[in-house]
């Protein structure tokens, strides 16, 4: 912005310098003016109220013709935050220390003096730093700093605390406004997330710059539910989907490579159940934005959390999903508890109805290099024992197609709330009749006061400190069966949502690939143990032992009937 009220300089945009520095310029009177705004939005903006930098420099030059000074130098920080940035990390600043230090000004000019900075505990010391190196001070509308008495000093810190203050609460309040507008399910903007397209909503926002709001964009959000889809069916991890859309030519917004670290974090992006967030604020589900389902999300945030090193004792789902063996990386020996591991002997087995494969193997480590305390067998053959794996769970998804899911439930769940409803009914009924008993016992020491009762007080007395004390431990027996139905009927959804899990793990083992049944497995199974003449122990994950269970009972009893 230009005026022709008063004369133009040319700084150097570098050093800051004027091109044009006049010969002579009287002690005392050398300028070096600051210019500096927050946010790269600011830089020409005239809507700020002068807090923008072409008008700080208007200002600033007008107030020096007034008083009768000449700029030497002009520095500008652009973008800088006088509240999240300190001093020694702002160039500029760094910069007019050393210009000080040399002697090369005598006045540090500035718009106001928050343009110094805003951080209560650091840019008061800085404004007295410049006065005590021989530095003058001045705003163009507070005056100058001195620190000529110790009010001096206390105004200077108040000046900035309360800068800092100011600089805290206009933090809150944008937060805030932020959080609110989410909260209402508005889009507040922010860097697009793949997926999504930009739409005009023909509004404009304070600075008049126009105000957009997000749409699926259904090319893109095909590749999202594919991702989603591979890491929750497959398992596979951000590298191996990075590899994959990259091998297949699928580009990311800039029409580059995806990077795994992109990848890890759309996998965690709440914002593709169509739910908006800004900080800790969350938007009711926008079903217009939503991508992915619930489900599908949910298991992708429990496969990235079972992968981390955080639960590598109790991990849920396989390490990684590559290879042609069913059951590497949960399957154990039966003698020694070791992890078997995944051998390949160099032979090939020529195959009639395919091509020559490679003989693999899991091997015991402990039996087949240290020959330590393992009386099993040194290795199994992985086609022979995912062959029998692959039977074991075939056998229950067959169960499933013969059982009802309703004589399933009742079996898992509702038989055993009835019992527990049963267990909490008659523990309340004990507590009554106690209570009643009680009850008898103390009007009869009315009456052996009176003289009127058959037995003595003492031995009263006696009897109703036993009763009573019958009395609190079937008070607590309610109080425990009726805990226990209510975490019994908690547990109804969970075991819902289980049997379904199972029926979709059904439907799906078929016709799914390697890598998908592993996942599947991993969902079911919690560890596999070998023996020798290829015996398997499975043990099944909590959760589902209660429903596989129930499957082999109501299966045996419909076939003994």
């Amino acid at each position: 912005m230009q005026t022709s009220s008063f004369p133009q300089y040319d700084p150097d945009k570098t050093t800051g310098w004027r091109r044009d520095t006049p010969l002579w310029i009287a002690p005392g009177t050398r300028v070096l003016c600051l210019y500096r705004v927050s946010t790269d939005k600011q830089l020409y903006c005239t809507e700020t109220n002068g807090a923008d930098i072409p008008m700080q420099r208007i200002r600033c030059h007008a107030f020096c013709e007034q008083m009768g000074w000449t700029i030497v130098c002009e520095l500008q920080e652009e973008g800088v935050s006088g509240y999240k940035v300190r001093a020694e990390k702002r160039d500029k600043i760094q910069l007019i220390k050393d210009y000080a230090k040399q002697g090369r000004f005598d006045i540090l000019l500035v718009f106001m003096f928050d343009r110094l900075g805003r951080i209560a505990d650091e840019t008061p010391f800085l404004v007295e730093w410049f006065v005590r190196s021989g530095i003058r001070v001045w705003s163009t509308q507070e005056g100058e700093q001195r620190f000529e008495s110790h009010a001096d000093k206390l105004m200077n810190y108040i000046r900035f605390w309360q800068a800092d203050g100011e600089s805290e609460k206009t933090s809150v309040r944008t937060s805030n406004s932020m959080g609110i507008l989410t909260e209402q399910g508005c889009y507040t903007g922010g860097r697009l997330p793949y997926g999504y397209q930009y739409v005009k909503t023909g509004r404009t926002n304070k600075r008049k710059q126009p105000v957009n709001d997000l749409a699926v964009c259904e090319e893109e959000a095909s590749v999202v539910r594919l991702m989603f889809r591979l890491a929750a069916q497959e398992g596979c991890g951000a590298q191996r989907l990075a590899n994959y859309l990259n091998e297949r030519g699928v580009r990311n917004h800039a029409g580059k490579n995806w990077h795994p670290a992109s990848i890890q974090a759309m996998l965690r992006n709440i914002l593709y159940t169509g739910v908006l967030r800004s900080g800790q604020s969350r938007s009711p589900v926008q079903e217009h934005l939503r991508i992915v389902d619930d489900r599908t999300f949910e298991r992708v945030q429990t496969m990235l959390a079972a992968r981390s090193r955080k639960y590598s004792e109790t991990r849920s789902v396989p390490l990684n999903t590559r290879g042609s063996s069913l059951l590497a990386g949960n399957i154990f020996c039966g003698h020694c508890g070791a992890r078997l591991c995944i051998t390949t002997t160099g032979k090939y087995r020529r195959r009639a109805d395919g091509p020559d494969t490679a003989r693999m193997r899991y091997t015991c480590q402990t039996r087949s290099r240290t020959h330590g305390d393992c009386d099993g067998q040194t290795g199994y053959t992985v086609r022979k024992l995912d062959g029998i794996a692959d039977a074991a769970i075939r056998k229950i998804f067959d169960r499933m197609k013969r059982v009802g899911r309703d004589d399933v439930l009742d079996a898992c769940y509702r038989a055993g709330l009835r019992a527990r409803q049963a267990l909490a009914q008659k523990a309340k009924r004990d507590h009554d009749r106690a209570e009643s008993d009680l009850r008898k016992l103390k009007a009869e020491i009315v009456k052996a006061v009176c003289g009127e009762s058959a037995f003595a007080p003492e031995l009263l007395n006696s009897v109703i400190r036993d009763q009573e004390a019958l009395c609190e431990d079937l008070r607590q027996a309610c109080s425990d069966t009726a805990r226990a139905v209510m975490e019994w009927t908690a547990q109804h959804p969970a075991i819902d949502r289980l049997y379904d899990d199972l029926v979709e793990c059904a439907q799906a083992y078929d016709r799914a690939t390697i890598a998908a049944k592993k996942m599947i497995i991993s969902r079911l199974v919690e560890r596999v143990d070998v023996h020798r003449d290829y015996r398997l122990t499975i043990t099944f994950r909590p959760q589902m032992r209660r429903l596989i269970d129930a499957l082999e009972r109501l299966d045996e009893n419909m076939v003994s009937a």
